[in-house]
């Protein structure tokens, strides 16, 4: 299973972002101090909240989606 670190790095490198100028983002967004080391810790971790996943998917442009993998339909 691919780690949550890595799925959000690729995603950054492939806006020409950093993990810093990510982290400045959100910590503009939020109107809170948010570091490249606490959102290094939260991904190494994988302690990262739905939250903080979602409004990084919205910064860089994508949406999450939930794809139904049992093949019922």
């Amino acid at each position: 299973m691919t780690k949550i670190v890595n799925e959000i790095k690729n995603l950054v490198i492939d806006r020409d972002m950093t993990l810093t100028q990510l982290a400045a983002q959100i910590g503009k967004l939020q109107n809170k101090r948010y570091s490249l080391a606490s959102l290094s810790q939260k991904l190494c971790n994988e302690t990262i909240t739905y939250k903080e996943v979602k409004l990084i998917a919205k910064m860089l442009g994508y949406k999450i989606k939930f794809v139904d993998i049992t093949n019922r339909y």
